[in-house]
């Protein structure tokens, strides 16, 4: 059996110092917002490379909370336009839509399966504030075409660092290529906490200020409210847990490398299309996608050679029930001619086994069937 994601497998390997912090937060009596909680921020925001991190409950949070700061802080208003990869996971296109802000949604360049830089401008109105870019499957997704339309239109440049913790683009962490980031600390990430856990990176304390005060009911000062906020804060534990993972979180990105570059070297079947191999700065493979005409046939072949596979995604949030009402009123947007790409992606993307607990043996018996599938 080859497992897609073993997170006993990982807990595994750091099990004592993960003990010995979970065992320093129970034993202290203090489980929210204290020293476990400062320590990590600061921890992460120097790996990252900028002046704040903000702990909050989930990466989808991490999002809602940067546009929800933006909106308060009068640099948006409802009813403006955030440019949006069609082919991402939906939290993204959730926190556009959860601000009032329009999703306007763009298509990925089926090589890299990142945003299209080429189809950006002709999707940027007098009302776009902002592009969200999804690093999407742990592939760096910037270019040098991104951030000058960001330049020339004054646009805020948002990361969905969900999938990228280690990842670089342009010399520096994914993360701190923008104007803010939220990160996700799901348990199955490449750095992850025990349950749902988030953060914001930014280098502005204005915005940093704002956004740590809207996750905790909208309070600066105990009792005292200036913004209609939420509850939404990174507990003790999982900060606790998290600093132990992010000591290790180069050293296992090294390994899901050294995993991947196995399947590039050793995958080898026409049926199959691997995207365009990065350098492994650029790429900390959180997923490994492949893409097949005969997907679901070639997901329940590996099956029955006890290979785990999960599809990422099989329905695009245009095509979601949730946003039928939206599209229909503007607020999802879809380019003329629709979104054959992403949807193509959709029909054909399937993610393979990769970890940092995967071992070369489990390599070759993944490539072995997949080189003999439909032959």
């Amino acid at each position: 059996m080859v497992p897609f994601l073993s997170l006993k497998d990982i807990t595994a390997k750091y099990s004592d110092e993960i003990h010995e912090a979970v065992s320093r937060v129970v034993d202290s009596g203090w489980y929210l917002q204290g020293k476990e909680n400062e320590r990590f921020e600061q921890h992460y925001a120097d790996f990252i490379g900028t002046k704040y991190c903000i702990g909050c409950a989930n990466g989808l949070d991490a999002l809602i909370w940067i546009y929800r700061a933006y909106v308060e802080l009068g640099i948006m208003q409802p009813g403006d336009e955030v440019i949006v990869p069609a082919n991402t996971y939906i939290a993204s296109v959730l926190a556009i839509t959860e601000n009032g802000l329009k999703a306007v949604l763009v298509e990925p360049n089926p090589d890299t399966l990142e945003l299209d830089d080429e189809k950006i401008e002709a999707a940027i109105t007098e009302r776009t504030k902002s592009i969200l870019l999804v690093h999407l499957y742990g592939r760096c997704a910037m270019t040098q075409k991104i951030a000058a339309l960001c330049e020339k239109y004054d646009l805020k440049l948002v990361e969905d660092n969900a999938q990228a913790h280690g990842c670089r683009g342009r010399g520096v962490r994914t993360g701190s290529l923008g104007d803010a980031a939220g990160h996700s600390f799901y348990p199955g990430k490449n750095l992850g906490a025990f349950g749902d856990a988030g953060a914001v990176t930014t280098n502005n304390k204005e915005l940093a200020d704002c956004i740590r005060a809207l996750a905790n009911y909208g309070s600066q000062k105990k009792y005292v409210f200036k913004y209609c906020g939420r509850n939404s804060r990174l507990d003790e534990i999982q900060a606790a847990v998290l600093d132990v993972k992010l000591r290790h979180l180069e050293e296992d990105n090294a390994l899901r490398q050294k995993v991947a570059a196995y399947y590039y070297e050793h995958i080898n079947n026409p049926l199959l299309r691997l995207p365009k191999r990065l350098p492994d700065e650029n790429n900390v493979y959180h997923l490994f996608p492949i893409l097949c005409e005969r997907r679901d046939e070639l997901h329940d072949y590996l099956e029955t050679k006890g290979i785990q596979t999960i599809i990422h995604y099989p329905i695009p949030p245009h095509l979601q029930e949730c946003y039928q009402k939206d599209i229909e009123q503007g607020n999802l947007v879809i380019p003329n001619g629709g979104l054959p790409i992403t949807e193509r992606l959709a029909n054909e993307e399937l993610s393979l086994p990769i970890s940092q607990v995967l071992t070369m043996v489990d390599c070759q018996i993944v490539v072995e069937a997949l080189n003999t599938f439909g032959r």
